[in-house]
């Protein structure tokens, strides 16, 4: 993440360093834009021409007067720093504009009206390339991991945050093509709040996406509160749709609502809901990243060349009989043991991990091992590890027995599918550098276990979330209050 951090920083300051070059080298006119009503457009029909006074012509000199359907437009060279308003008139009319321009110590013009400024197309340019080369970045990472290095945090912000940028990135493409083409109608005004508002069209665009899934989790959950017993925990899926319906419905009543009030509470509105998008769409992000490593880590196939399998354990029953998701972990873990054997000829010993609940008649690891044994798996392949309490430990404990037993040699963990990605961060940070393959469970089981394992990773990186997700909301919020 720090190289990643590091890049994106080089890339804003070359973007920077690039656009002040081509600023003070290139543009030193600024093109001021006046759409024009139909009835200036049939006055300047009749013939005449247009004259533009300014009220300090040592500020700014005035060249190049065009108009026609789209309105009228003048150059504004600057001389030195300071204010100056100017005046548009037609001849055969009556005064047609009234604008106000500062000049800065670098020579730029700032349009007080439409928060235009000289080389304003260039910046939106740069902006636009920024966003699309930040996605790029982050899609170059998260596919660059490959192995054990996948099963990381940063494959998740890699994974989500790459498509907020691109997404941002297009939509920026938009605005500065609306703006190089028209920029009588799109000024930098509605250029500018399109930008500080990019989080808002980003929930909007999104909105019948994350609409779907909710309906998807809501229907799931329900099927899984039919099957088992009705708890907190069995009804996490079912509050996470509730809370991405709810979310989406007050952003939805907050971008409509009609608005009466002034410039400044107007800006305040702007940055209350640009900071609630901003808040809807991190989660967004975390959750779209989420679900795409978990899903990616489920459907991964390991090669088959590993000496050591570690299947993780979970609850059995009373009678030392392994239920349907433990029975699932054991059974893929021998699916791939048979397949690799037949395929390279290569065996593999077995560490199943657990150790006893308070409820529990023997160690997990203990129940594996019989139901390994039950299958043909000689007593002599399997070490069990029977110390741990949870997925770090079982990693933890499970690699001490792997570089006993098999020094060196390629490591495969075996839990459930939606189990396989953060039991893969757990490993990465036990040292344990392992590839994961996951057992199947049934369609109304998977997304509510998975959102458990989603909340687990959130609540792990608390602090450096709340620090982001802190940075972005003063970015985005600043910025809607400033403009």
């Amino acid at each position: 993440m720090k190289q990643t951090a590091r890049q994106i920083f080089a890339l804003a300051a070359a973007l920077i360093a690039l656009f002040v070059v081509c600023r003070l080298t290139f543009s030193r006119a600024y093109t001021v834009h006046v759409p024009l009503y139909p009835n200036q457009q049939d006055e300047l029909a009749q013939g005449g021409d247009v004259r533009v006074e300014l009220e300090d012509p040592e500020v700014a000199r005035v060249g190049d007067i065009k108009y026609g359907p789209g309105g009228v437009s003048f150059t504004l060279s600057p001389l030195r720093a300071g204010d100056t308003s100017a005046r548009v008139y037609a001849e055969n009319g009556g005064e047609i504009a009234y604008m106000v321009y500062s000049v800065g110590r670098l020579g730029t013009v700032f349009d007080r009206q439409t928060n235009g400024f000289t080389g304003d197309a260039v910046m939106l340019a740069g902006s636009t390339v920024f966003w699309l080369l930040v996605g790029m970045i982050m899609l170059w990472h998260y596919l660059k991991a490959k192995g054990p290095a996948y099963y990381s945090q940063a494959s998740v912000y890699y994974s989500g945050f790459s498509l907020f940028s691109f997404i941002t990135g297009a939509m920026l493409l938009q605005v500065t093509a609306m703006h190089i083409l028209d920029p009588a109608s799109y000024n930098m005004f509605y250029a500018l709040d399109a930008i500080t508002a990019a989080s808002k069209r980003f929930m909007t665009l999104t909105m019948p996406v994350i609409l779907v899934f909710a309906v998807a989790l809501a229907a799931s959950n329900i099927a899984l509160l039919r099957h088992e017993k009705p708890s907190p925990r069995n009804a996490l899926g079912l509050a996470v749709s509730l809370l991405l319906t709810a979310g989406e419905l007050a952003g939805l009543y907050l971008f409509t609502r009609d608005f009466m009030g002034s410039e400044w509470e107007g800006r305040v509105r702007s940055t209350l809901e640009n900071s609630y998008a901003t808040v809807f769409v991190y989660f967004e992000c975390m959750l779209a990243g989420s679900v795409i490593c978990g899903i990616t880590a489920a459907r991964y196939r390991p090669k088959p060349d590993k000496d050591a399998i570690i299947i993780l354990g979970c609850r059995f029953r009373q009678d030392g009989t392994l239920p349907p998701l433990l029975r699932g972990r054991v059974d893929r873990a021998l699916q791939f043991f048979r397949a690799q054997k037949e395929v390279t000829g290569k065996s593999a010993v077995f560490i199943p991990s657990g150790g006893q609940g308070s409820d529990e008649p023997m160690p997990e690891a203990e129940a594996m091992r019989r139901y390994l044994i039950a299958n043909g798996i000689p007593d002599e392949a399997i070490y069990p590890e029977d110390r741990s309490a949870n997925t770090e430990q079982n990693m933890a404990f499970s690699k001490q027995i792997a570089d006993r037993v098999a020094p060196g040699g390629n490591v495969l963990f075996v839990t459930t599918n939606y189990h396989v990605f953060r039991s893969g961060i757990c490993a990465a940070r036990a040292g344990l550098a392992a590839e994961g393959t996951g057992g199947s469970t049934a369609w109304w089981y998977w997304p509510n276990a998975f959102m458990r394992e989603v909340a687990s990773l959130l609540y792990r990186h608390l602090k450096e979330e709340a620090v982001l997700l802190a940075l972005l909301i003063v970015f985005f919020g600043a910025m809607s209050l400033l403009v």
